[in-house]
């Protein structure tokens, strides 16, 4: 995990401090007994932190010093914050297996979760992963709860699937609730439908998330031009004006915020420029939001791959770089909220590439950000409706 490690005697602290570059970097501190508790972090400048940690102390002060506990020194340099937020993760969860999410102080993602192994399926929030191969499905990260429910109450807004929590026991005696008399709920609590009729309706919601708005947007695009077609123009202008309504509301919703067990993505992070090595970018996979790496991937191409074009080389790369297995779903869970907290930072560095529904990456967008990156030039345009004209002018 840590790549490099060198011995610390304080009589030869200098020879130490110089040993190690000033540069960013994920580090451990261990004592001369290994069943020892190590100190662990992170930091922007590996020597200046040592210096101060392991330096002789200043008379008077407070300041932590280890100069007397510390025997090892254990460390990698890293290229990017993103990279030593991970890498800081794997660190601490390996010397605290118990508290290091405490450490970490972790926050999980907030999820929309569509309850499908319930007889009839609904939709809540919530911060916690089940069987990532069972029936109910996840959609995030979201922000905050907060954003999450207001996406989910909006959009459910379109539909006539039920907003209660209850597990229902339907009875034609029992008198419904306020959305079934406002005509926004099939009522299966007193079969005002039937079975069928709530599983298209759940169909429906489900292809809403998977396709991120889109499969409602162009149902209604084709209703009104229906409508329109056959002189039926009050229709078409309602239509329309429902039409008006799903915008604000699909741009509520992140371009990060995927259904998670088919969250794919690529990563690109600047990457540690090592004297005498190719210049390099730093790539992540993340695969069902679990994420894997970082793999090196030079710019330049070596002698035996001058022939292959850069997308080649990309795609080789990442065929070769085996998506992350978790061990549990808490580790899937952390992961999602790694990615959360560098998703909506403000001044996040790198960029994202998700697949496409069949698994494909934009290999050409990906290209142009690996240019980005390793320049520190700024990311494409985020706005969803450039990028899917730039996507239609690719492929034309």
């Amino acid at each position: 995990m840590l790549t490099e490690r060198i011995e610390f005697r304080p009589e030869v602290d200098a020879e130490v401090f110089s040993a190690v570059a000033s540069a960013s970097a994920v580090f451990l501190l261990r004592g001369e007994d290994a069943n020892s508790e190590p100190y662990v972090s992170k930091t922007a400048n590996l020597r200046r932190r040592l210096q101060r940690l392991l330096s002789v102390p200043e008379e008077r002060t407070k300041r932590l010093n280890l100069r007397e506990r510390v025997r090892w020194i254990e460390y990698s340099l890293t290229g990017s914050d993103f990279e030593s937020g991970f890498l800081l993760y794997q660190a601490l969860r390996a010397a605290f297996p118990k508290t290091y999410s405490n450490r970490l102080r972790l926050r999980f993602a907030p999820l929309v979760k569509l309850h499908l192994e319930n007889e009839f399926p609904r939709a809540s929030i919530t911060t916690r992963l089940g069987r990532i191969s069972g029936k109910n499905v996840y959609y995030g990260p979201f922000a905050s709860r907060v954003a999450a429910e207001r996406f989910m109450n909006d959009a459910l807004d379109f539909f006539k699937m039920r907003r209660c929590v209850e597990d229902l026991h339907p009875d034609p005696k029992f008198p419904g609730c306020v959305y079934s008399e406002m005509k926004m709920c099939l009522a299966p609590c007193f079969r005002g439908c039937t079975d069928d009729e709530y599983r298209a309706e759940v169909v429906r919601v489900e292809d809403f998330l998977d396709s991120r708005g889109e499969s409602l947007k162009r149902q209604m695009a084709a209703e009104r031009d229906d409508a329109s077609s056959t002189m039926e123009f009050e229709a078409a202008a309602a239509i329309h004006a429902q039409l008006d309504k799903l915008a604000p509301v699909l741009q509520q919703l992140p371009e990060f915020v995927r259904r998670i067990d088919q969250l794919h993505a690529v990563i690109v992070q600047r990457s540690v420029q090592k004297l005498g090595q190719p210049d390099s970018v730093a790539l992540f996979r993340v695969d069902g939001g679990v994420i894997a790496g970082p793999l090196e991937f030079p710019i330049s191409a070596n002698e035996h791959t001058k022939s292959q074009s850069m997308e080649a080389r990309i795609q080789a790369a990442l065929t070769a770089f085996p998506a992350a297995k978790p061990g549990s779903a808490i580790e899937r869970v952390e992961h999602l909220a790694i990615l959360k907290r560098w998703c909506y930072r403000g001044t996040r560095a790198g960029e994202m590439f998700f697949a496409d529904a069949k698994g494909e990456l934009p290999m050409r967008r990906l290209v142009r950000g690996i240019g980005r990156v390793y320049k520190g030039e700024a990311p494409e345009v985020s706005d969803p409706m450039h990028r899917r004209d730039a996507e239609g002018a690719e492929k034309s």
